[in-house]
């Protein structure tokens, strides 16, 4: 078996790609930063292939692919964040964001998944997030981009189920987790987050068991109940004063 992880470098991907070794998977670990990839490398026990690459290129991610055909589960974990008011966030970073969060996990789905049927074998993770079934003020681009995995995933993934095919579409929604995702997205979460090696092993096994929605934790859980149950306008309004409190506070320093 053999899987390949966009965004290995680090974080769940990084921690993932262990898990996977772990259990008897080879690897293709993806990500721009090649001495980090060498690194996780020689953690790993199976067979490990390295590509070093910025996914936000639709050609790199048609490159990927036609050299790594023989895919049991892909995951989809590439991507960042960014936090701010609307007008005051760097548009050439967003429109990065939008590349890798939306437009190479599209491309990699798309041309999987179509190859994954013609075999009627095959998994893909998708990395969305608890932001993914709501509007966030303050991260308006970055939660766009989860509701656009979750919602490109779960279509996906209903469509297979009516034709009867082996191939499924899972989707990772947590919530705070412990990576450099904040240092990046220039944000600190007043919830405790949960550890990276947790979130990967859960997610993992979850997907290999058939799960299409993974919320890990018992609070994201509950936060996610929340809001389905709450008027937009509600669950709006609390979003907003949570991040309120974060752009004051980094204001401040």
């Amino acid at each position: 078996m053999k899987a390949l992880i966009t965004g290995a470098s680090s974080g769940i991907g990084r921690d993932m790609a262990r898990y996977l070794s772990k259990v008897g998977y080879d690897l293709v670990i993806v990500a721009r930063r090649c001495d980090l990839l060498e690194e996780l490398k020689q953690d790993l026990k199976t067979d490990v292939k390295i590509e070093c690459m910025d996914l936000s290129s639709k050609e790199n991610c048609e490159e990927l692919f036609a050299a790594n055909q023989e895919i049991d589960l892909l995951v989809n974990n590439a991507g960042f964040g960014d936090f701010g008011k609307f007008e005051e966030t760097d548009l050439e970073k967003e429109l990065t964001m939008i590349d890798t969060n939306i437009k190479s996990l599209h491309i990699l789905t798309k041309l999987y998944v179509t190859q994954m049927k013609q075999k009627n074998h095959g998994r893909i993770l998708n990395v969305a997030s608890i932001a993914g079934f709501m509007s966030g003020p303050m991260m308006a681009t970055y939660y766009a981009t989860k509701n656009y995995v979750v919602s490109l995933s779960k279509a996906i993934n209903k469509e297979l189920q009516k034709e009867n095919s082996n191939v499924s579409v899972s989707v990772l929604c947590p919530g705070p987790v412990n990576t450099n995702f904040d240092k990046v997205a220039n944000v600190k979460f007043s919830l405790k987050g949960l550890s990276s090696e947790y979130v990967a092993k859960y997610a993992i096994d979850q997907t290999l068991q058939g799960r299409k929605v993974i919320i890990p934790g018992t609070m994201m859980k509950l936060i996610y109940l929340g809001n389905k149950l709450a008027p937009t306008c509600i669950s709006l309004e609390i979003a907003y004063h949570s991040q309120r409190r974060k752009y004051e506070n980094k204001s401040a320093k």
